[in-house]
């Protein structure tokens, strides 16, 4: 059984990051299955911070784009949006290089809210950084 009210090729959910600041951050869509989400992000000039470590503010975009995305695949978009309402990160390894990849699953998928968990993990599977991002699932305004 599948989560997912719309059905999306990872081909697809990578083009519509043209442009975009998760471009920008080199973020990939590697991965979606009935209850999930996967991305990679990597550890390079683009996420760390001036000491040379992956910067907390690229794992949250991490996080909310894999959340985001999740949402709004949740959601039928002819008649729903979903905005990012809140979002917790707890920082638990520091990562000099290579990638981080996050699992985004929902912990609770509401007519209103929506609560995602992200786990991010570096190359060796060892645990970086947790989030909870709470979205609000609102209905589209009829001209």
């Amino acid at each position: 059984m599948s989560i997912w009210f719309v059905e999306a090729p990872l081909a697809a959910l990578n083009a519509t990051s043209a442009g975009t600041m998760v471009e920008h951050l080199g973020i990939e869509f590697i991965a979606i299955d009935g209850e999930s989400i996967t991305a990679r992000m990597p550890v390079d000039q683009r996420t760390v911070q001036p000491a040379g470590l992956l910067h907390g503010g690229a794992s949250a975009a991490l996080a909310e784009t894999l959340g985001s995305i999740g949402a709004f695949l949740c959601v039928d978009s002819a008649q729903f949006d979903v905005v990012g309402l809140e979002i917790n990160a707890n920082h638990i390894r520091s990562v000099r290089s290579g990638y981080v990849t996050g699992v985004a699953r929902p912990l609770h998928l509401g007519n209103s809210t929506q609560v995602w968990d992200i786990r991010i993990h570096d190359e060796r599977e060892r645990l970086v950084c947790v989030c909870r991002l709470t979205m609000a699932v609102l209905k589209r305004q009829t001209a």
